[in-house]
């Protein structure tokens, strides 16, 4: 059982694949690429090929490498399918940037449905998730829209993150974090803090301008040496 979905965004094919099978009347779903527009109804085919009677649903989510808020309704949908069918759902192993969203709106890191996990009671007239999104709502704008230039800016700012991590030795993630900390700290567009960093990496390339420097010196020294 497969379903996938292919979206154009920002000139790319982005694909969620979910992989699924029941195991003893329990469904074990292994979704994997990006959870951006089109996730939910992908995960709405994946649940409406699902047994009429399953105990519960698991979903590992190792392989889910990027998530904006078309991520929050593919758990809002994770959300009402277990309470409609009043059977546990989890969705499990969270790493990388979708942690960080997760993080962002104040959702449990290790399994954002844990707080949904009582389905006896019936359904709600406004799920847990819907709720917590609520109240994050205004920084998670802030962040979703750094993430949307981000889609849209992906091979700049891959190239960017490649630079750092061959030139500190840090992780994708960590480079990641530099990006974004000195492109709100010099108040510079995310693309442009990534585009100096590629071409300051040339032989001959221009250097970057000095607010992007400094906000860069001390990015790497925050995040890989634990100093302000």
């Amino acid at each position: 059982m497969t379903s996938a979905a292919h979206t154009p965004l920002g000139g790319r094919l982005n694909t969620l694949v979910i992989d699924g099978r029941v195991v003893e009347g329990h469904a074990v779903l292994t979704p994997r690429g990006e959870l951006v527009r089109g996730c939910a109804d992908t995960l709405a085919r994946t649940l409406e090929e699902l047994p009429d009677r399953v105990s519960g649903v698991d979903l590992d989510m190792t392989d889910v490498v990027f998530m904006d808020t078309a991520g929050l309704q593919f758990l809002d949908l994770l959300d009402a399918y277990g309470r409609r069918h009043r059977v546990p759902v989890r969705a499990t192993h969270w790493n990388g940037q979708p942690r960080r969203i997760l993080e962002l709106v104040g959702l449990d890191t290790e399994d954002p449905l844990r707080h949904a996990s009582d389905r006896t009671a019936g359904p709600r007239t406004t799920s847990a998730v819907a709720r917590e999104r609520a109240e994050q709502l205004d920084e998670l704008r802030v962040e979703i829209e750094q993430l949307r230039q981000a889609i849209v800016s992906r091979p700049v700012i891959d190239q960017a993150r490649g630079v750092l991590m061959a030139t500190h030795g840090c992780t994708s993630e960590q480079a990641w974090d530099i990006l974004r900390e000195t492109s709100q700290h010099s108040n510079t567009k995310l693309r442009a803090v990534a585009a100096a960093v590629v071409a300051g990496a040339e032989p001959k390339g221009p250097t970057p301008p000095e607010e992007v420097r400094r906000a860069l010196r001390t990015a790497i020294s925050r995040r890989l040496h634990g100093s302000s």
